[in-house]
């Protein structure tokens, strides 16, 4: 057995569907893990890698050694009886779209069957080592880059038609994440593999503190985004993207409860994509991307907006669709991806085992109950489809396929999680120092403005500390100066505008290392 094809279907041409793709493999490899059957994991990562060493050609354009195939298929020759394994890395696609997600995939895949049998013999043979130095070599490799997230054209992962993902898409960041944790943990930790692992040490910080500085949306960061200001410059800026608050859609200040909060789709210079994507966030979750209180926001999310995300069929790869005028701009009027259709706002079977996963780990089991409840009212009857359609959920999707390989397998996965919750650490990563980065100043940022601070002893009499306050809030440019130097006895220093600033003190308090100041800035 070299893998699963997409759909068992029969009643519709073949297409693609006859194809075994690593992603959508995925979910049946869990399934075979959980009911131990580890051999045919095993099977599939090798006969992968293997298979990557084969001609890359698209067009008359040769791909990087690096490219794992986007999938492949077995053909019969019927004349000599033989066998032989066809590859694609996109050239047959439709739109001829590479997807980044299958390595991360691979690694998240190979780390799982690791934990499954109990040893790393499998992660440490030769050319599993070398196959993830070759992936990371290529998503770690130094560029043009100004951030350490990783940018993507459209169709990079399971979106895979034009639907405004081009950039830097959570669902793409988060698999990167959570890889490179998987892989900072099987590489070996000697010769050559040291390069590799200094590389993700270097990286994980960084990355992380750039999406749960950036990506993050919540009611109160909502309403910051409302009040930026355009046009800043240096390093005190606050509107970072230069993003214009009036391309805040309209939906979003009714979809935004004030408990709860989510990745948005994309950032990049002055875009946000404020869309919600499933598959990103529960990532997010499960990879310990998000923080335990934001894992917890998500939830609290997806259970207050419930009938938006969820419906009558969990759950939606992408929340609100694209209608009208930006529809037809968007995904250039795709009509497979209608409003509420297919990956413009479709529901998809397969994100059961996703949601189930982080719902375990936040301990929502009700919601695990109420998803799988309306999996199994409709799903074995309806043959198990691709996707459905509607704001609901409630139809089979126009041109969805049958007897679809990972809706099914998703929900076995999702209902052996919900019944057995330990096999949850197959694919959930814990939260590690890493993701607490320490912050410093930039190597960049000129030491004439912010010129390093001589050390710093408060007055013992909390009186002349006060004096000392007071003088300073006289002056227009001294009081950031003074309180950079004094920074380490304040609970926090938020922004800082070098034109001027006024601190209204509100607390003083004395400790026994020093004084605790608490105040209010305004700009």
């Amino acid at each position: 057995m070299v893998g699963i094809p997409a759909a068992l279907d029969h009643s519709s041409g073949a297409l693609n569907y006859d194809q075994v793709f690593v992603r959508d493999f995925f979910p049946s490899a869990l399934a075979f893990l959980m009911t131990e059957k580890p051999e045919i994991v095993k099977k599939i990562l090798l006969r992968t890698f293997r298979l990557q060493a084969s001609e890359k050609r698209v067009d008359c354009f040769t791909l990087g050694q690096c490219v794992m195939p986007a999938s492949f298929k077995v053909l019969h020759n019927p004349v000599t009886g033989s066998e032989k394994l066809s590859t694609d890395f996109g050239g047959s696609a439709i739109g001829r779209v590479v997807p980044i997600d299958f390595s991360f995939w691979w690694i998240i895949l190979l780390r799982a069957y690791t934990k499954a049998i109990g040893n790393c013999d499998l992660s440490q043979r030769e050319d599993c080592q070398r196959g993830m130095k070759l992936i990371l070599s290529l998503c770690l490799s130094e560029g043009f880059d100004t951030f350490p997230t990783l940018l993507c054209a459209n169709g990079c992962c399971m979106i895979d038609r034009r639907m405004g993902t081009y950039g830097y898409p959570i669902e793409i960041q988060a698999l990167f994440f959570m890889a490179l944790k998987c892989a900072r943990d099987l590489l070996k930790a000697d010769g050559d593999w040291k390069i590799y692992i200094a590389l993700i040490e270097k990286r994980l910080p960084a990355l992380t503190y750039h999406m749960r500085s950036h990506f993050w949306l919540n009611h109160e960061q909502l309403n910051d985004i409302y009040r930026f200001k355009t046009e800043e410059y240096l390093y005190t800026v606050v509107n970072k993207f230069n993003v214009i608050p009036e391309s805040i859609p309209d939906w979003l200040f009714d979809f935004m409860p004030r408990k709860g909060g989510y990745f948005i789709g994309n950032v990049s210079p002055g875009r946000m994509d404020f869309r919600w994507f499933a598959a990103g966030n529960c990532i997010s979750i499960l990879s310990s991307l998000t923080t335990r209180e934001r894992s917890l926001a998500i939830m609290d999310l997806i259970e207050e907006k419930w009938q938006d995300l969820v419906g009558e069929m969990p759950m939606k790869a992408v929340f609100p669709a694209l209608e009208s005028h930006e529809w037809r701009i968007v995904t250039g009027c795709d009509p497979k991806n209608n409003p509420w259709s297919y990956h413009n706002g479709g529901s998809w079977p397969v994100l059961l085992w996703l949601l189930t996963a982080a719902s375990v780990k936040t301990g929502r089991p009700r919601m695990v109950k109420i998803a799988l409840e309306l999996a199994e009212r409709r799903m074995g009857k309806d043959e198990w489809p691709e996707y459905y359609d509607g704001r609901d959920g409630c139809y089979i999707g126009k041109q969805s396929r049958k007897m679809q390989t990972w809706s099914m397998s998703g929900y076995v996965v999702a209902r052996m999680i919900a019944e057995d919750p330990s096999l949850l650490g197959l694919i959930s990563l814990d939260e590690g120092k890493d993701m607490n980065p320490t912050l410093s100043r930039a190597t960049s940022l000129p030491s004439r403005l912010f010129p390093d601070p001589p050390r710093y002893t408060p007055a013992d009499n909390p009186t002349s500390l006060t004096s000392i306050c007071a003088s300073m809030v006289r002056k227009r440019f001294r009081p950031f100066l003074a309180l950079f130097r004094m920074r380490k006895h304040f609970r926090c220093l938020t922004r800082v505008n070098l034109l001027g600033i006024r601190l209204f003190f509100t607390t003083i308090k004395c400790t026994s290392t020093g004084y605790s100041l608490s105040f209010s800035p305004r700009f």
